[in-house]
């Protein structure tokens, strides 16, 4: 839906937010809000599609003494031609009606057939200067409760544990003293969607959604639908929902008992000796905490994560190279890293 005009942009909000009252939006985003101080910056990502533009209505309407400090940023891809320049002007429109401050950004190294995942790292490069230049720490995203079932089916084909599948999450902490907020994860598109177009509002549809150039656009295209429809009287997305929030706690519950193990030293070393008898769970996930720490390490294929992650539970000697620049070394009961020798450049010069 593009074409409708002449549409009144606070009318709009108010009447979706009738359909989408405060206590709708997910209670651990509520939650987070209530504790922040009042005059907190906050930046909200906004494509002009039909989320995004929820979202931005939702906040502008149930956060009004927010909106003097909201920021709205906007990324054209540049990837779409026409189209693209089309939702960016879409996007000056509503903000603009709302009296919002709006912020675009453009890729402007795009390139015919790019990624979908380097067209994700251009965005959220954009996402996060712009975040530095307002010294903003809070992030808000359009992600609803498909979203969760797409990602949840995504993440099971790559092999995930309890962190992938509980993604996306309502709140998630990120570097930096960062937070991205993602509210609409109680609501389902089709409900968003109605509720838009009962109050009067267009927005912009990607029409690239509808192929089957991405991995994502391909489940949602061609397999969400047949996943509901094999479950009739079932809320399928409802059930991936409750799916997400159920992983996350139990994600929750491993990383804490991990922190009270304290086998993790000062100098970053893992103390293997504290993992001794305690389930593989609580081993696998310090073994990727600890390779998480270590800039220097390379990638480390499934199997010789595996083979890492058994002399770390038998707290044996070993070296196990990761990459060109170190090995993972376990020595008197502690895994440390080490980096490679390089040759002296003088030897090699004689040489």
């Amino acid at each position: 839906m593009t074409k409708r005009t002449s549409i009144n942009w606070p009318e709009v909000a108010a009447k979706l937010a009738a359909a989408f009252p405060r206590n709708s939006l997910h209670p651990a985003v509520l939650a987070w809000v209530a504790a922040r101080p009042g005059r907190e910056p906050w930046a909200v990502a906004f494509s002009g599609g039909a989320d995004s533009l929820a979202l931005l209505l939702l906040l502008w309407t149930h956060w009004p003494e927010r909106s003097g400090r909201l920021r709205v940023l906007h990324f054209n891809h540049k990837l779409r031609g026409r189209a693209a320049d089309a939702d960016e002007k879409f996007c000056r429109g509503v903000c603009a009606a709302l009296g919002l401050k709006l912020r675009v950004g453009a890729w402007r190294r795009a390139k015919r057939g790019a990624s979908e995942a380097e067209a994700r790292a251009a965005r959220m490069k954009f996402l996060e200067k712009e975040l530095r230049a307002a010294r903003c720490h809070v992030l808000w995203f359009g992600h609803q409760m498909d979203d969760v079932a797409e990602t949840l089916l995504m993440r099971l084909a790559r092999g995930s544990g309890s962190g992938g599948l509980s993604a996306p999450r309502p709140v998630q902490l990120m570097p930096r003293a960062r937070v991205h907020l993602r509210p609409l994860l109680t609501l389902q598109k089709a409900g968003l969607v109605a509720a838009l177009g009962a109050a009067g509002a267009a927005w912009r549809e990607d029409a690239s959604n509808a192929t089957g150039d991405f991995f994502r656009n391909r489940i949602r295209r061609d397999v969400l639908p047949a996943w509901r429809a094999a479950a009739p009287g079932r809320d399928a997305l409802a059930g991936a929902a409750l799916t997400r929030e159920l992983l996350a706690e139990d994600d929750v519950a491993l990383e804490t008992c991990l922190d009270e193990l304290g086998a993790f030293t000062a100098d970053g070393a893992l103390d293997v000796s504290r993992l001794a008898g305690k389930p593989r769970a609580l081993a696998r996930r310090a073994l990727y905490r600890w390779m998480s720490a270590q800039p220097g390490a390379g990638e480390l294929s499934r199997q010789g994560f595996e083979v890492l992650l058994s002399a770390v539970q038998r707290g044996r000697p070993v070296r196990h190279s990761l990459g060109a620049q170190g090995f993972a070394v376990i020595r008197r009961g502690r895994l440390v890293y080490d980096k490679r020798k390089l040759p002296d450049k003088k030897a090699r010069r004689f040489n």
